[in-house]
């Protein structure tokens, strides 16, 4: 009998669809978003309501099995945000739980071999983001910051932020996503989104004063320290994704 469970495509709602497939000793074929419909053959269509007690029983079941890196792998993976990652996901915890937390080495299993494959590629995403923000200070005494990222990976840098700069308001902001994060410099980080759309370099009405001056010092430094008779465009375009340099201040045709 095939089996289907519907689901609000969190993550947490992921965890309470593999809690009730143990429960009930019934694992589904796909996981469909609440309003999807289902297959002509499927025979059974579960629909499970989040339960976030029961997320949290899932996710300290894992927490028992696997350190705490391969949980963030878990997460990182689930943050790719590709399509059917759920799936692939709920296969992986499925076979987590049936050995006992030993398949997590087991490369040569295909479902183990591709969520280690898209971890890695998400964990380099969020290096990049680390590495390639640009903080430009507003007339409120804000850092602000705006980068398109392929994954969604700013859960995943927030620690470095707010360890880094913990002395000072910042706001963080994905504009492939239209959301971002704002740290008071307190201690405090919330999610904010905006109606308008946030231009990655802002206005200079908007920038605090001398600022202008300190994104021209930084172009002219990065300018000034290039070697002529090295330049690589190739190895620099690996190192430096074209995709990101709309949101550099370097890379900005402003003060060019």
């Amino acid at each position: 009998m095939a089996c289907v469970f519907r689901y609000d495509k969190t993550f947490e709602g992921l965890l309470t669809c593999v809690f009730h497939a143990y429960n009930r000793r019934q694992f589904p074929e796909r996981l469909l978003d609440l309003q999807e419909p289902a297959g002509l053959f499927d025979d059974e269509v579960l629909e499970v309501l989040t339960d976030e007690a029961l997320a949290g029983r899932v996710w300290q079941g894992v927490a028992r099995l696997v350190r705490g890196e391969f949980m963030r792998g878990i997460t990182s993976c689930w943050l790719s945000e590709l399509p059917g990652v759920d799936e692939l996901l709920f296969r992986y915890l499925r076979k987590l739980f049936d050995t006992k937390g030993r398949s997590v080495y087991n490369l040569a299993d295909a479902d183990v071999l591709a969520c280690s494959q898209l971890w890695k590629k998400v964990s380099n995403e969020c290096t990049r983001v680390i590495q390639f923000t640009r903080f430009q200070k507003t007339a409120d005494g804000i850092y602000f910051s705006a980068l398109a990222p392929i994954y969604n990976v700013y859960p995943l840098a927030l620690h470095y932020f707010t360890d880094r700069f913990a002395d000072q308001p910042w706001l963080v902001y994905d504009a492939r996503r239209s959301y971002g994060y704002y740290y008071d410099g307190k201690g405090e980080v919330q999610e904010v989104r905006f109606a308008e759309t946030i231009e990655p370099h802002l206005p200079k009405e908007k920038l605090a004063e001398g600022e202008e001056l300190y994104q021209q010092l930084w172009q002219s430094y990065f300018k000034t320290i290039a070697i002529k008779e090295r330049l690589n465009p190739r190895l620099h375009r690996q190192q430096l994704p074209a995709r990101f340099w709309a949101y550099l201040t370097e890379k900005s045709p402003k003060f060019s």
